[in-house]
Parts: C-alpha cells; sequence; structure tokens
C-alpha cells in the first residue's frame, strides 16, 4: 500500500518526537528491552564492544508483538545474537520474564539486587520510536539512576521490514504517542512535554485511521 505525502510527513514528525537524540556515556551497564526487533541487540552487543559498558543485561519475556509467534524468550534471543557478534557471554545478564516495558525495569532492578549489583548509571537501548517511553519509563521507576537513551541507526524510511509494514510502523508509533500522554495519569511514566504539532500530527494520523494500536 502506497501511502500519501501527508502521512509520510506525519508520520516523520512522530518519529521525531519519539526519539531523545541521546550519546553514548561512559556507563555501567547497558539495557537492552526486548522486542521484536532483533537489531535493538545488534545495537547493544555494539555498544558493548564499543567500549561504552562493560555489562550487558537483556530484559524481555514474550510481549505483545511476540507472544504467539516466538517460542523463546526475547532477552534468551539477544543474548545468543550478541554471543554471535562477539561479545563474552560473561558479559551478559537475562531477565526473561517481563511483558511489558514497566516489568523490564521492575524485574531488572530484582536481578541486580539478587546479583547485588549497584548500578547507578545506564545506557537503555530500545526500538527508535520507544526511546522517550523507555525513558520516561525509567525514570519513573528508578528516579535516582541516570541513562541515556539509544537505538538502531535507522532512518524511518529504513525501518519497516516483512514482519513490520509501513504502515504497521505507523499504528504502533501513534498508539505509543497516546500512552505517552495517558501513562503519567495512571503512575506508568513521568510525564513530558507535548508540542502543539507534534500533538496535531497525532491526531490526524489517528483521524485517517492509523489506530490501531490505540489503548481505550
Amino acid at each position: 500500500m502506497a501511502l500519501d505525502q501527508e502521512v509520510i510527513h506525519l508520520a516523520k514528525i512522530l518519529w521525531e518526537y519519539h526519539h531523545m537524540h541521546h550519546e553514548p556515556e561512559k556507563s555501567e551497564c547497558i539495557l537492552a528491552l526486548g522486542s521484536h526487533d532483533l537489531r535493538v541487540a545488534e545495537r547493544a552487543a555494539d555498544l558493548y564492544l564499543q567500549g561504552w559498558a562493560p555489562l550487558i543485561i537483556f530484559s524481555g519475556g514474550l510481549g505483545n508483538f511476540t507472544k504467539g509467534v516466538w517460542t523463546e524468550p526475547e532477552a534468551d534471543q539477544f543474548a545468543r545474537i550478541a554471543v554471535e557478534r562477539g561479545v563474552p557471554p560473561e558479559a551478559i545478564l537475562t531477565e526473561n520474564k517481563s511483558t511489558n516495558t514497566g516489568e523490564n525495569i521492575l524485574f531488572t532492578a530484582q536481578l541486580l539486587k539478587e546479583k547485588k549489583l549497584d548500578i547507578t548509571h545506564f545506557i537503555v537501548v530500545q526500538k527508535p520510536y520507544m526511546e522517550r517511553r523507555s525513558f520516561a519509563t525509567f525514570k519513573k521507576h528508578w528516579p535516582d539512576k541516570h541513562l541515556v537513551v539509544t537505538s538502531p541507526q535507522i532512518s524511518f524510511e529504513d525501518y519497516p521490514t516483512s514482519e513490520i509494514s509501513i504502515e504497521k510502523l505507523i499504528n504502533i508509533m501513534v498508539g505509543d504517542f497516546q500512552r505517552i500522554k495517558l501513562y503519567p495519569e495512571k503512575g506508568f511514566q513521568i510525564a513530558q512535554h507535548i508540542p502543539d504539532h507534534v500533538w496535531q500530527a497525532y491526531e490526524r494520523l489517528v483521524a485517517l485511521e492509523f489506530n490501531k494500536h490505540l489503548v481505550s
């Protein structure tokens, strides 16, 4: 399905807003949040191999887009990709029970407590359109920790795959944007500023029926 230029323009506004534009910083841990996108694991592995942190934690069980599709938890698949890319197994911890971003953070905190690791500086790796939500969720549950957020270095045009079409990508981005607006009231995330032009782009995309990932 070909999308008209208005839709592409509006989608790029949301894509840009979802990015935090953080630069990697020397940290104690790379925390990669699980998903259907294996490129997140590759990005986390590359950051480790570049020397940004001495430890990677992969967090993820089976979530919205992998439950019923994958049989192996996201974290386990991510860890295998990292090892294949050259990360030593002893530099990896996995948390493979979480099913959403909040659980990623809470279950990782429990894992670190069990391992008696007191980590204060993180690089969080997520999908490009989940950077802002991941930041907001992390700061809600771990306000005393320092983090930068990054993602696979992919443009909007290059992101779609055979599994995630551009239409599905836009629906997901619209839904994730809605959650940025709604979830602070539910206690799931910190509140973040939403510029008027971004809100208007979201409303227009909903009016154009990119509403498949909205919560009621």
